[in-house]
């Protein structure tokens, strides 16, 4: 097949804090080497792997380091990753928003990028003349940005807004006219960043359609950046993976996935005391979780183990008499699993600190990494829910190794498209201690 996109040794460095390297003597220094005598770049020989959560030695980081790969046109390509890892990066190098410090990147046709809210965006110009605006600097002749108008305003679902400056526009509104545009007016590369999470459910539904219609139907080239991997495993062929700047997997896109999310859980949390960052905003904090405990040996849980959590709670005030305790499961890739809500446990009035022992049974999980958010709260029998206290999730993290405990018979047969759990009927229950 015919290839579309070329990354050849591509690096991009940067110097923290700082724009270019940050003196005019290390800019000269930089020119009299480099464009004088013709040697390499001094600054290319220094720098750390662009690891964001460690503090490093140097002010040089490589935000991407040797890249080497190629995307075949009408491919589909998930680029995934941590927070940090380069995705962003790696498209706005394509995109030339930003030039690379070495390497070379080849391109066939005409790039289309939704890179952020609002890109290539006047805020003072109406949605009708950015469409225009936009199909011009995609080299596109008025004629033909008039004849994809319609399409283009139909689909984003804007039409009332149209004649309306862009800056008053929400950030859902501008990211669906944003995408129909980058779609619509014929791209030969359709370059897409997490801007799509801004939108509603109904619209990403259809940008997912779009590109699976652009790059199957039309066979053109798709470049996806996302962490819903449900999203990059329904709509992309081919994977690459990016960890601290530099591709650790390329290859099908399941396979990227697997890797992704087999490192995306690392440390176990068996006992967490809460901080306030740990809390979701929003809670009437009558009563919190102070502390939480996973009492079963956190990296061998069995699918006929049931799972057992002590929390320390404290009251701080109000009138509340009884609660109920709620515990949800996040895989690794942080989408929500499964929920379970306990009954009605009383609260005790007449002390400040207590104990409450909840047990999960039945609940099937199936061998890979969870992780685990709490909540305490009431529902009366009308339709209102009170949370109390919410904590988000990664309070407590597990992995469930074997199918059954006693045998040690590890269960590989289940695939991990038939998802994370083999069937329902899990219990909670709980106790006070």
């Amino acid at each position: 097949m015919t290839t579309a996109i070329e990354f050849e040794n591509i690096s991009k460095q940067y110097r923290l804090g700082l724009v270019s390297t940050g003196t005019l003597s290390h800019d000269l220094n930089r020119f009299w080497q480099t464009k004088v005598l013709r040697r390499d770049d001094p600054y290319l020989k220094v720098g750390e792997t662009n690891d964001r959560a460690h503090k490093g030695n140097s002010d040089y980081v490589w935000a991407l380091k040797d890249i080497n790969f190629k995307v075949e046109q009408g491919d589909v390509v998930g680029i995934i990753g941590r927070n940090g890892a380069g995705k962003s990066t790696l498209l706005k190098l394509l995109s030339r928003v930003t030039a690379p410090t070495t390497g070379i990147i080849r391109a066939k046709g005409r790039i289309a990028s939704l890179l952020e809210v609002g890109t290539g965006f006047h805020p003072e110009m109406t949605g009708r003349e950015n469409i225009y605006m936009n199909g011009a600097i995609m080299g596109m002749s008025r004629g033909e940005i008039t004849r994809k108008l319609d399409e283009i305003v139909d689909f984003s679902g804007c039409e009332r807004y149209l004649d309306t400056p862009v800056k008053r526009y929400s950030s859902g509104m501008t990211v669906r006219l944003g995408f129909a545009i980058a779609a619509h007016l014929e791209p030969e590369i359709l370059v897409v960043d997490e801007v799509l999470a801004v939108g509603d459910a109904e619209f990403q539904k259809k940008a997912i359609g779009k590109m699976q219609d652009v790059s199957r139907g039309e066979g053109r080239t798709v470049l996806f950046v996302s962490h819903n991997m449900g999203a990059v495993k329904n709509l992309c062929r081919t994977g690459v993976l990016l960890e601290n700047g530099m591709i650790k997997f390329h290859g099908k896109v399941d396979d990227a996935i697997d890797t992704y999310i087999q490192t995306n859980i690392t440390d176990f949390s068996q006992h967490k005391i809460v901080t306030p960052d740990m809390r979701e905003k929003g809670p009437t904090g009558e009563i919190t979780i102070e502390e939480a405990t996973l009492l079963n040996n956190a990296t061998e849980i069995g699918t006929d183990e049931p799972i057992e959590i002590e929390l320390l709670l404290k009251r701080h005030f109000g009138s509340a008499t009884k609660c109920k305790y709620s515990v949800n499961l996040f895989d690794e890739t942080d989408s929500r699993i499964i929920g379970y809500v306990s009954k009605d446990i009383p609260v005790p009035q007449n002390q400040e600190i207590y104990r409450v022992h909840l047990t999960l049974t039945n609940h099937s999980l199936t061998q890979r990494k969870y992780k685990m958010s709490l909540n305490v709260g009431y529902k009366d029998f009308g339709s209102n829910v009170q949370n109390f206290d919410v904590v988000k999730a990664g309070v407590l993290s597990f992995e469930i190794k074997y199918i059954n405990k006693q045998s040690g018979v590890e269960y590989s047969s289940w695939n991990r498209n038939w998802g994370a759990v083999i069937h329902q009927g899990c219990n909670i229950e709980a106790e006070l201690l």
